[in-house]
């Protein structure tokens, strides 16, 4: 699972301190009404349908790759989950399953025993590819008792390079890997060094976020991570005014990738702001989309880099950026979000 897209689905209540910081950021505790249903953008349906497909295929086909699988097979198995179970499109979604399904399988005959020596890396890369299989629907009980007893071995420093029971992250990349890290052993059931509530904590200490500056794009994909990990990949809508600093952020990251020709920042960018009820009667959703559809190469990807992950990454974060979430509620109190 890369850095920048690790998985899924939570289980138990924010601790009570978790729910206390970040609930200060809310504006007010009434319910808005619920958003109308998406528009249309100024890019024909069709069009976006044809450019999702393409990214998605081109993905499939770098995951058959041999050697690309050994090294990212954790990161394509969760983007073929995160898409079958979010999807509006049902033919979407169907398409990603199966893709999904045939990869976690070759995933488990790669992976039946977890390695003696295994570091705590390797173990936080088993259970990131282990999870990305289950939710496929490709389990493996015994696999994931032996993995349990691997992770007790490792503390929190091991695996997120700081203790979060004891201070803040260092920096913004360290915030986002941790993030990523600790919901992922809280949704799989194998903790890595710390339950995900006890990294959550530390986001007011991460604020004012800088609006420019060398670590922009850090501190970027750190804000659409601390999305993704609130509502589940996908899975749930976010009231706006939870998180106004993140979405105030987020729109400035998503005018400067259009402006940058990032295809990367702009996925992001959009992907999360529809989790904030963002949509194609927006200016500046309308521009991305217009950016990814227009600027997409002719194998599926954005941009030219002979890098592997870059160039599949960029091919997925198109397909989140440009497509419709199936949302399954809407968080409207961080007491809804459920922990570890």
């Amino acid at each position: 699972m890369s850095a920048r897209s690790k998985p899924v689905v939570f289980r138990a209540m924010l601790a009570a301190a978790c729910v206390a910081l970040l609930a200060a950021t809310a504006s007010s505790s009434a319910r808005p009404a619920a958003p109308p249903a998406p528009a249309a953008t100024d890019v024909p349906d069709a069009a976006v349908s044809r450019t999702i497909r393409r990214a998605l295929d081109y993905v499939y086909r770098s995951a058959s790759n041999a050697a690309n699988f050994r090294e990212h097979g954790d990161d394509y198995m969760w983007c073929f989950a995160t898409i079958a179970h979010t999807a509006r499109d049902p033919e979407l979604a169907r398409a990603a399953l199966a893709m999904g399904r045939e990869r976690a399988r070759q995933w488990r005959r790669e992976h039946r025993f977890v390695p003696p020596n295994a570091t705590a890396d390797d173990v936080a890369d088993l259970v990131y590819g282990a999870l990305g299989a289950d939710r496929l629907g490709i389990t493996d009980s015994r696999f994931k008792r032996q993995l349990r007893v691997a992770a007790r071995r490792f503390t929190a420093s091991d695996y997120l390079r700081f203790d979060p029971a004891v201070g803040p992250p260092p920096e913004f990349g360290t915030f986002t890997d941790a993030l990523i890290a600790t919901y992922s052993g809280d949704a799989y059931g194998i903790r890595l060094g710390a339950p995900y509530r006890e990294v959550i904590r530390w986001l007011p200490h991460m604020r004012p976020y800088a609006p420019s500056g060398k670590a922009f794009s850090d501190t970027f994909y750190a804000v659409t991570h601390v999305v993704y990990t609130l509502n589940g990949y996908g899975a749930k809508r976010i009231a706006p005014r939870l998180l106004p600093a993140e979405v105030a952020f987020i729109r400035r990251g998503l005018a400067l990738g259009i402006a940058r020709r990032d295809a990367e920042m702009v996925g992001e960018g959009l992907d999360t702001l529809k989790a904030f009820g963002f949509d194609g009667r927006e200016p500046l959703v309308r521009r991305g989309i217009a950016f990814l559809v227009a600027s997409q190469r002719p194998d599926g990807t954005w941009g030219g880099s002979r890098d592997v992950y870059t160039r599949y990454h960029s091919a997925w974060t198109g397909v989140d950026g440009l497509r419709s979430y199936r949302f399954s509620a809407e968080i409207w109190q961080l007491s809804e979000v459920s922990g570890a």
